[in-house]
């Protein structure tokens, strides 16, 4: 999936060694399906060659805003207006300086100044640099200005010290790239999700579990942070990533078996939006073995089997009304081997939520796409299978019109 097809993007390089990831962040945002227009300071130059970022994008390297290839010679007007975003990387302190004073002494900062469109700048330099209150005051003067900051991180640096001012790494910086482009249907509001499985012990080494890789539900969590929510991602045992870390949207609990689920969730009750999405085991075992259960023959041990709380039933009980509309908006998920709609449809009614998504198809778990089912009082409506995060998007924007 392209997420960033059809967008321009100015890619502007300053003088500082992160400039060598510069190439790959192109590569990356081409692979998304935008277009790249790289300019270059001189000091850029000392770290990357025109002829790499030329060769990578397919189009000429602009470096002076005396460029007399620019029809009416005025670089610094044609190549903002024709942009969606102007994204700096690295954003050296001497640019940030720059910018946040309205210099504009080179095309870079010149163009930035004539813009009519977003500027996102990734900030790259010494920890004492970045914490120097000169770059403070810069940074803040900016975030004022409107401009976007993704950034910096904290970690090894070129000059061997370690701390806060590397630059995020290409991919990150592409995902928040994305994420920018996305509507912004739930910014200031809270988002709770459950995902993967869960785990119930039998024993020390033994237990039970379910095929669920919680790549949905990771996928939904995703796209309501890239809609602007903050969010807290409750998981179950998986090993999937936090999306989107370095944004700090995205509080991430990680729980073992239903009953921590069922606490962790019900702590955190107090959101907009509430998507069950885990796998939750309807069943656990009443007393696990304290020891590993050995094994006698072929006599297989006795187990005894205790319901699990239900803890979409739980949590929809805390609904109250906001405005004439529930608050948490519960959204349940439903994977059933037969009759989807009909069982979907019972256990929505059965838990008086206003939404239940039902997973189509038995390949879904693990796999990266998916096909939806969704249900409300206004009946049934199928989205086509795709990703799940293309398929997260939609149902983002569908809730987002019921809150």
């Amino acid at each position: 999936m392209q997420s960033l097809i059809n967008k321009k993007i100015v890619l502007g390089i300053s003088g500082g060694i992160a400039a060598y990831k510069a190439p790959e962040l192109a590569r990356q945002l081409l692979q998304e399906g935008a277009s790249v227009q790289v300019v270059m300071t001189e000091a850029a130059r000392q770290f990357v060659t025109p002829v790499t970022m030329q060769a990578l994008t397919g189009n000429p390297v602009y470096l002076s805003q005396w460029d007399s290839t620019i029809p009416n010679n005025m670089a610094h007007i044609e190549l903002s207006r024709s942009a969606d975003a102007i994204l700096i990387a690295p954003a050296s302190a001497d640019l940030m300086a720059k910018l946040s004073l309205g210099l504009a002494d080179d095309l870079l900062t010149t163009l930035c100044l004539a813009r009519d469109c977003p500027l996102l700048l990734t900030p790259a330099m010494n920890k004492q640099m970045w914490e120097h209150a000169a770059t403070q005051r810069s940074m803040q003067r900016l975030a004022n200005d409107g401009v976007s900051l993704l950034g910096p991180a904290s970690g090894f640096q070129a000059c061997g010290e370690v701390g806060m001012g590397r630059m995020l790494e290409p991919t990150e910086i592409t995902e928040q790239m994305i994420a920018f482009f996305q509507k912004k249907s739930l910014v200031s509001k809270k988002v709770l999700i459950t995902a993967g499985p869960t785990f119930e012990a039998i024993d020390p080494v033994r237990g039970i579990t379910n095929h669920s890789s919680g790549k949905m539900g990771f996928a939904i969590a995703r796209a309501a942070v890239e809609a602007g929510a903050q969010v807290h991602l409750i998981a179950g045992p998986c090993d999937l990533e936090t999306p989107l870390l370095a944004t700090g949207q995205i509080t991430r609990t990680n729980v073992l078996s239903a009953k921590e689920m069922h606490a962790a969730t019900l702590a955190a009750a107090d959101c907009d939006v509430f998507f069950a999405v885990a796998a939750v085991a309807d069943w656990g075992i009443a007393k696990p073995a304290k020891e590993k259960i050995k094994r006698q023959g072929n006599q297989a041990p006795a187990l005894e089997f205790v319901a699990n709380p239900d803890i979409l039933l739980d949590l929809a009980k805390t609904v109250q009304t906001k405005g004439g509309k529930p608050h948490p908006y519960c959204v349940g998920f439903a994977a059933e081997s037969t009759d989807l709609e009909k069982h979907a449809d019972e256990k929505r009614k059965r838990k008086n939520i206003p939404m239940i998504v039902g997973n189509i198809g038995p390949d879904t778990f693990g796999s990266d796409l998916n096909q939806l089912l969704i249900i409300d009082d206004n009946g049934s409506k199928k989205i086509a299978k795709a990703e799940k995060l293309q398929l997260a998007r939609q149902l983002i924007q569908l809730v987002a019109k019921k809150i």
